[in-house]
Parts: C-alpha cells; sequence; structure tokens
C-alpha cells in the first residue's frame, strides 16, 4: 500500500521511479521573448506548489536527525537557490536529504551538531571533486538491491523513530534501541500527541484519494487534492491542537540569531576519531549523490530531456559546501519535490531557485507560525517518509531478479549495524552471489532408453566446476554412445582440457561421442567447428529467445509505450540487425517461401516465433481476436480477411501445412461463455466478429476436446482447445483448403499453448485429444 503526502508520491523520493501514468511532459525551452511569460505562467506556480511541500518536510528531517529545526530550512533554501541555478537537472529540486537521516542523526548524537556540520562541507568539497572528473555515471553502478535496500533500511529505522514521537516519547540512538522500548511506550502513550500524529496520518493517507468518492463529492475532493497532503495534514494538525489547546511538545525554532552556523570543532577530537569522520564524508558523499542522480534520471524521464549528470554532482557539491558553512543539514536531490515541480507544470530552473526564495521568506517571516506546529504531526509526515521508502514494487524486482539476499541483508545491515556497515554488508553478499553464480554449473546425465546417454552443462563452465564435471562424466560406462549438450555459456582453459581429456579417454574404449556446445551446435572443441554427422539435435540450433529473459524492458511498465517501443527497435538495430541483415538481404532478394500458415489469436503474450523456434520467411501468420477462421454460412459474421490470407498461403505461397494455435485464458473465449453476440441492441464490431466462435460453442455442448493425460482447468480452457477443432473444421469449408488436403499436399495441425506452465500441445488425430509436445523426443503433428 503507498501512502501519498503530496500530489507526487513521497516513495519515489529517493528512487529512480519511470515517470507516473499522466505525467505531463514539460513545457519546451523558452525563446528568450518569451521566458517572462514562462516565469510568470509555469515556473511561478510550481515554485509555490513545491514551496507547500519543502517546508514540512524540512522540518520533518530536521526533527528526525535531532538538528535544529533551522537546519532544515536552511538546506531546504540552499538546494533551492545553488542546486536550482547551477544544476545539470533543469527541473531536479533539492533539499534536506532522507536517505542520510540515520546517518545525520548518529553522527550529531555522537560528534555533535560542529563536527555534523564539517562532515557536510568535507562531503561537498568532495562532491565538487567527483563531478570534475567526471565520474557520475560510475556512482550508478552500484547494484539496485544496494541502494534501494539502503533506502529500506533507512526507511525503517525512521519509521521506527518517529513512532516513538507520535506516541508522547523520544527515539533513541538506535533502530534496535527503539524497538526494544516500543512495547512500554504502546502501553502508556501521552494522548494528546497521539490524537495529533493520528490526526496527521489519516490526512496523509486519506487526502490524495477523495477525488475517488462517487459523484460531486469526488469533484470537489479532485479540487481540494491539489492541496499537498503534508501542508493539509501539518495544517489539521496544527489548528486541532491550538483549538483544543492540547499540551504537547511543539516545534523550537530559535530566532535567527540564535542559529548555530558552522563553527570548527575542537581539534582534540577530530584527531582522535580523523579515520571515522573520514568514512563519513565518504558516505554522506556517496550517498547524496547516488540519491541526487538516481533522482535526475527519473526526473530525465520524465521530462524526456537528457540532463548532465556530472555538473548535478557538481551543484550538488556546491549546495552541500555552502548549507554545511551556513549550518544546515546535507543536501541532496529528492524526486517527491522534483515530480511537484514538473506535475506542477514547471518549464526552467527557475522554479527551483524561486522555491528557495520562498523557503527562505518564511524562515524569515513565518517563524511565529512554524512554532505553533505540533512535533507529532511532523513526526507523522516523517514516518509516512520513511515507511514509502520500503517500496514493494523494488522488492519484486530484486526477487524477480533473484537479488532478493542482497536486499535482505542491507535492510538488516542498515536497521541493525548503520548505513556503512549495511552498504558494505549489502555489497558483500552481492559480490560473493555474483561469484557464486559465475562460478556455478549444473551437469546433468540422462540414460536414454537406446542405452546412449546424454550429458547436459548449464551455466558457465569454469575450474570451480572440474570436479563436479568430472564425477559426472565419470559415471558414464565405457563404451556407451555419449552426446555432450552445453548451453553456450562460459568456458575457461580447465574446463576445455577436461572435457578433451575425457573424450579422448571414452573415445579410446571404442564409444562414439558427440560434442554440441555452443549456440550454433557446432563442437567447440574441434577447431574448424565441424559438425558431425548425426549430432545435430534438430533443425533449430538457435536460442534466439534466451537474451530476451530478464530484459529491461519487461519490468519499465509505467514508461510511455512509444518510448518503449523505440528503445526495442534501437536494442534491434544495435544488436540483431547486424546478425540477421544477410538472411533478410537474401529474402528481400528471393521473396517469402513460408512453409506453413499459422493462424493464431492477437493476445499481446502470444509469441509465435518464441514457441516455434522460427525466424524470418519461416511462417506467413495470421492473428484476429480468438484464432478465428469465419465459415461462409455464418449470418452476419462472414469476413473476408482470414479467407483472403488462407487463399493466399494456400494458393500462391503453396504452404504445406495450417495451424491453429489457441491458447490459455483466451479473452475471446471468455466472452463468448458470456453471451456477447446475444446482448440486446445493435451489435459492437466485436460482437459481430465472435459470432464466428458461435460454432465453437455449440460444439462445446455436444463434442468437447480433451487433453491427453489430464482434464482441462475449467471450462475456459475446455472452450479455447474446442474452437481450435471447430476452426480446423471451419477451415475446410476454403475450397482451396478442402482441394489441397484431399491431394494430401497440405495438412491441417490443432495447437494450443498453456502461458502458466509453458507448454505446447498438438492435437493427434487418431484419438482426437490434445497432446503435449515432450522436449526429449520429436512428435508428429498430427491433422
Amino acid at each position: 500500500m503507498t501512502l501519498d503526502v503530496s500530489s507526487a508520491p513521497i516513495a519515489s523520493d529517493t528512487t529512480d521511479h519511470a515517470p507516473p501514468a499522466g505525467t505531463p511532459a514539460a513545457p519546451p525551452a523558452t525563446a528568450p521573448a518569451g521566458r517572462a511569460h514562462a516565469l510568470l505562467a509555469h515556473d511561478l506556480p510550481a515554485s509555490l506548489a513545491v514551496f507547500l511541500i519543502a517546508v514540512p518536510f524540512a522540518l520533518g528531517i530536521a526533527l528526525a536527525t535531532g538538528a535544529p529545526l533551522t537546519a532544515g530550512l536552511v538546506s531546504a533554501a540552499v538546494g533551492g537557490l545553488v542546486a536550482g541555478a547551477l544544476g545539470g537537472t533543469h527541473l531536479q529540486v533539492s533539499g534536506p536529504s532522507a536517505a542520510l537521516t540515520v546517518v545525520t542523526a548518529g553522527l550529531i548524537a555522537q560528534y555533535g551538531w560542529p563536527t555534523a556540520c564539517l562532515v557536510t562541507v568535507a562531503a561537498g568539497l568532495l562532491q565538487l571533486l567527483l563531478g570534475a572528473l567526471r565520474v557520475a555515471r560510475a556512482a550508478l553502478a552500484v547494484s539496485p538491491a544496494v541502494v534501494h535496500g539502503m533506502l529500506a533500511g533507512v526507511g525503517l529505522t525512521i519509521a521506527i523513530a518517529q513512532l516513538h514521537v507520535i506516541l508522547g516519547g523520544r527515539p533513541h540512538s538506535s533502530a534496535l534501541a527503539d524497538l526494544l522500548s516500543l512495547p512500554g511506550e504502546l502501553a502508556g502513550p501521552h494522548p494528546p500527541a497521539l490524537l495529533v500524529g493520528l490526526l496527521a496520518l489519516a490526512v496523509l493517507y486519506g487526502w490524495p484519494r477523495l477525488g475517488r468518492l462517487p459523484g460531486a463529492a469526488g469533484r470537489i475532493g479532485a479540487r481540494l487534492g491539489r492541496l499537498p497532503a503534508a501542508l493539509v495534514a501539518v495544517a489539521a494538525a496544527t489548528a486541532l491542537s491550538v483549538a483544543a489547546e492540547l499540551r504537547l511538545a511543539r516545534v523550537e525554532l530559535p530566532v535567527w540569531e540564535h542559529h548555530r552556523f558552522f563553527s570548527m570543532p575542537a581539534p582534540g577530537p577530530l584527531a582522535a576519531h580523523w579515520a571515522t569522520l573520514l568514512g563519513l564524508v565518504l558516505t554522506v558523499a556517496a550517498v547524496a549523490g547516488v540519491e541526487s542522480l538516481l533522482s535526475s534520471v527519473a526526473v530525465d524521464r520524465m521530462t524526456r530531456r537528457s540532463g548532465d549528470l556530472n555538473r548535478e554532482l557538481r551543484a550538488q557539491g556546491a549546495a552541500n559546501l555552502l548549507s554545511g558553512l551556513l549550518g544546515g543539514l546535507p543536501v541532496a536531490g529528492g524526486a517527491v519535490r522534483s515530480t511537484a515541480n514538473v506535475q506542477a507544470g514547471a518549464a526552467s530552473r527557475m522554479s527551483a531557485v524561486l522555491h528557495g526564495c520562498w523557503v527562505l521568506l518564511a524562515a524569515l517571516v513565518l517563524t511565529a507560525g512554524l512554532r505553533r506546529i505540533p512535533l507529532a504531526a511532523l513526526a507523522a509526515l516523517v514516518l509516512v517518509v520513511g515507511v514509502q521508502m520500503v517500496s514493494f514494487a523494488h522488492i519484486r524486482r530484486v526477487h524477480r531478479h533473484r537479488e532478493f539476499p542482497v536486499y535482505l541483508a542491507t535492510v538488516l545491515g542498515v536497521v541493525l549495524l548503520g548505513v556503512p556497515l549495511g552498504v558494505l554488508l549489502g555489497g558483500s553478499v552481492a559480490v560473493l552471489l555474483a561469484l557464486y553464480r559465475l562460478t556455478r554449473a549444473h551437469v546433468d546425465v540422462l540414460a536414454e532408453a537406446d542405452g546412449s546417454y546424454t550429458v547436459r552443462t548449464h551455466g558457465p563452465l569454469t575450474f570451480a566446476a572440474v570436479p563436479k564435471l568430472s564425477r559426472a562424466l565419470g559415471g558414464v560406462p565405457a563404451g556407451a554412445r555419449v552426446t555432450v549438450h552445453h548451453d553456450g555459456s562460459f568456458l575457461d582453459h580447465a574446463a576445455y582440457e577436461a572435457l578433451h581429456a575425457w573424450r579422448t579417454a571414452h573415445r579410446g574404449t571404442g564409444a562414439q561421442v558427440s560434442m554440441l556446445t555452443d549456440r550454433q551446435g557446432r563442437d567447440v572443441l574441434d577447431p574448424d567447428g565441424t559438425v558431425r554427422a548425426g549430432s545435430s539435435p534438430g533443425p533449430h540450433r538457435c536460442r534466439a529467445w534466451t537474451p530476451w529473459v530478464g530484459h529491461h524492458c519487461i519490468e519499465q511498465r509505467e514508461e510511455d509505450p512509444h518510448v518503449r517501443l523505440l528503445d526495442g527497435v534501437r536494442g534491434f538495430q544495435q544488436h540483431t540487425a547486424p546478425l540477421v541483415r544477410q538472411e533478410l538481404a537474401r529474402l528481400a532478394r528471393d521473396g517469402q517461401t513460408p512453409s506453413q500458415l499459422f493462424l493464431t489469436c492477437a493476445d499481446s503474450r502470444m509469441v509465435t516465433s518464441m514457441i516455434t523456434s522460427s525466424g524470418p520467411g519461416d511462417l506467413f501468420t495470421v492473428r484476429n481476436v480468438g484464432n478465428l477462421v469465419p465459415a461462409p454460412h455464418e449470418p452476419g459474421a462472414a469476413d473476408d480477411s482470414v479467407a483472403a490470407a488462407v487463399q493466399y498461403a494456400v494458393e500462391v505461397l503453396e504452404v504445406a501445412s495450417i495451424t491453429v494455435c489457441g491458447h490459455s485464458g483466451c479473452g475471446a473465449m471468455k466472452a463468448l461463455l458470456d453471451g456477447v453476440t446475444e446482448q440486446d441492441g445493435p451489435p459492437t464490431a466485436l460482437a459481430r466478429w465472435l459470432r464466428n466462435g458461435r460454432g465453437s460453442l455449440a460444439r462445446l455442448h455436444r463434442a468437447p476436446a480433451e487433453f491427453e493425460g489430464r482434464p482441462a482447468v475449467d471450462v475456459v480452457e475446455r472452450l479455447c482447445v474446442t474452437n481450435v477443432v471447430q476452426q480446423l473444421d471451419q477451415l475446410m469449408a476454403n475450397p482451396a483448403v478442402e482441394r489441397r488436403v484431399a491431394e494430401g499436399s497440405l495438412r491441417l495441425v490443432g495447437m494450443y499453448f498453456d502461458f502458466a506452465t509453458a507448454q505446447a500441445y498438438v492435437l493427434d488425430a487418431a484419438t482426437g485429444r490434445f497432446a503435449p509436445v515432450h522436449a526429449e523426443q520429436p512428435q508428429e503433428l498430427a491433422a
């Protein structure tokens, strides 16, 4: 569940999310004559919207770190004025760093505020140096599981600590101490603080959802929802506490004459703890830098602009340098402020600069009003920020990429050991996991029915896998015929020598050994790459879809579909086009000569070339909703496009087979069962088309198709396979098909694909059932 504390999701404050659906593109850069208009029409309103989010957020972060509350306002103002004016990402808005809350809190508690300011200044100088060395892109090479684990660990630590404030207590020095003392706080909370905190939490959760109310209330709620939830929550909690005259802790905002600017700490403690402080400087610079750069990437995606990350890193360094000198918190770019800036229609960096001006003005003029804010309200805001730093989308993503151990180790390390040691622990687990995957190999020995053996290896064969490989090969009986299949992964010299020595010894017993060890089916142990007779497992030796597994495009579902499509085209031009250009040129010269017509559903999950291991020129494909073949006798449902394609394939291309392929979970079959063709009123285009499936519906009640060895999962699956049989019958109504089938030069094939199990089935004419296609042995496709 995601809680929004502004018009943009706070969870994205430290992440590289794709732009939310409906996010408007930034207005184009304006000419000099139009800059004044852009400033008034776009940047000024956007700066006010960001300002309303930034002030409570800055106070909340300062509260969570234990710093003077004025330090939060200083960092927000400096982030807007300095980073906004100098940054390489035009619409990025910077302010106090949420990701550094735990680090800063520990730094202040252990070494004091002057040392914290010194560390911020030194981190800023280091960021300036790194930006000058142009290493910003290298900073993004950190494992995403470590980055998101760090943010989640920081978020949990923040949330646990602020829960104490909401209950009327004070947080302790560590997350573990906070957890241990939490039962006592829950047993005796401070009622006024708890009431104010719960009200703020309720507003933070409910305010963005007012637009979802039905009727006029929803329309009014949508208009009210334009106000930032964070501002409304703090205002409502403050109003309640003042109106009810509640006695509880409030913001202690000192007058600016008493603000603690930078002062050099005593040299003795610095000399005694120089190594620890150096580590803290590196941590602050690295975490703030990575947070800012990830936010920059996210903003560039939203605005479809290309920013300068090295310039952005230098700007963040300058902002941290000045913020430390002025007594402010560490500064970083944040996607929550930046997303709000983009959604409010900002056109240039002036919106961020103006937002800094408004923060500075509020800090000087509105101090009396800010002092009325209850600490419990700010704690509720920061608690929500912390909870949203634990992103379930990121958890699913790292789990999908098998990086969850890294994520979990980082989260636990940050919570229990602190940010530096937690990140070190997560990075160490990431390295160990990578080494494990690089050295792990599977070796399977299969005894065939004819007495031969098949040895299949998966993964990189390195020196670490040689013992396992030798044991597996040693189990093959002397004299047995052996085929070794390697999946084409890395093969180092030690594994090469082991395979070569075993093959030589095994052939010495009079046995035949075939080694298929690369993706073209060649014997990599032979210098000429010749394939021995009988060694090829079949006509399909390529693994064209292996690179697609885990491809980044399946993760970016919130990205602009057109951008994703063009990214795919660019990937084709870069990686695939050079490999297929020669074959496509031949097809362009000679024309197409497909051997099969493949008629299947338009469902996006149905990738014909993947499940048939086919390539350009192999299949003449026809796709429609429900893989239907209109019957000439079906009243009001005839369609000539399919008949024309069938006639062209049969008479002009002279294909040798026609396959009708259905699939599981077909929406067209569900619609037929729901009676879409029988609804009252004028039929829609979809209803008219689905009339071509009424024969399948009738056949379902008369003679449904069945599977070999298992029942249909439900009535929808039973109709899906029955529909394939019915469409084969309706194909025979085409005179060209009927003639070729009678001549014996054309065969009809029924096929079904189950997505959940990635299993294909073919219709066996002898039994009338759909039998599974097995990888181990060839299977005849029966008409």
